[in-house]
C-alpha cells in the first residue's frame, strides 16, 4: 500500500506522519537562534520519529514541497517547561574521566557529555563551578520554558 503525498490543488507533495523531509530550520528563542541549517548543509529527518518536538512536527503537517514558513510557539509549547531537576552537580573526578582533565570550566560553558549506552551525546550549560572543580549543570533544553520561533523552507518531501 502507497501513501499519496501530494494535494490535488498544487501537485506538489505534502508533509504526513511518515514523511521524510529535507529542509533547511532554525530555531530561535528570546535571546537569539539555538539552531540554523539556512547557513549551511540542509537537514534531513523523518516525521513521527522524534527528531523534532510533537509540536514542531504538527507546524509541518500539510506544508507542501517548497513552503516557507515561520512559527511562534508560547512558552513551553515547543520543548516543555525548565525542569530544576534537570539542574545536577557533577563531581570534577567524573568530568576528568569523561573528558579532559586539565580543562577549566566557566559559567555558561556548554558541555557535551555521553548517554548511558555510548551511542549519542547530550549538553548542558554550565551554571556554576565549586572550589573542589564540580560543575553544577543544567541539562534542559535550551528553549525549554520560552517562547521558539521555528522558521522552515522545505526542499523535499517523500
Amino acid at each position: 500500500m502507497t501513501t499519496d503525498t501530494t494535494t490535488a490543488a498544487t501537485g506538489l507533495p505534502t508533509v504526513q506522519q511518515g514523511s521524510f523531509l529535507t529542509l533547511h530550520y532554525r530555531l530561535a528563542g528570546p535571546a537569539g537562534t539555538v539552531i540554523n541549517t539556512f547557513e549551511g548543509k540542509p537537514a534531513t529527518l523523518s516525521v513521527g520519529t522524534g527528531e523534532l518536538s510533537p509540536a514542531l512536527e504538527q507546524r509541518l503537517i500539510g506544508l507542501t514541497e517548497g513552503a516557507r514558513a515561520t512559527f511562534e510557539l508560547a512558552a513551553g509549547e515547543a520543548f516543555g517547561e525548565r525542569n530544576p531537576d534537570m539542574q545536577q552537580w557533577v563531581a570534577r573526578k567524573l568530568l576528568d574521566e569523561l573528558g579532559d582533565p586539565d580543562e577549566d570550566y566557566s559559567v555558561g560553558d556548554v558541555v557535551e557529555f555521553p548517554t548511558p549506552d555510548g551511542m549519542g551525546k547530550y549538553a548542558g550549560v554550565a551554571l556554576q563551578v565549586r572550589d573542589d572543580g564540580a560543575v553544577r549543570f543544567d541539562f534542559n533544553h535550551p528553549l525549554a520554558g520560552v517562547p521558539v520561533t521555528f522558521e522552515v523552507q522545505l526542499i523535499g518531501v517523500l
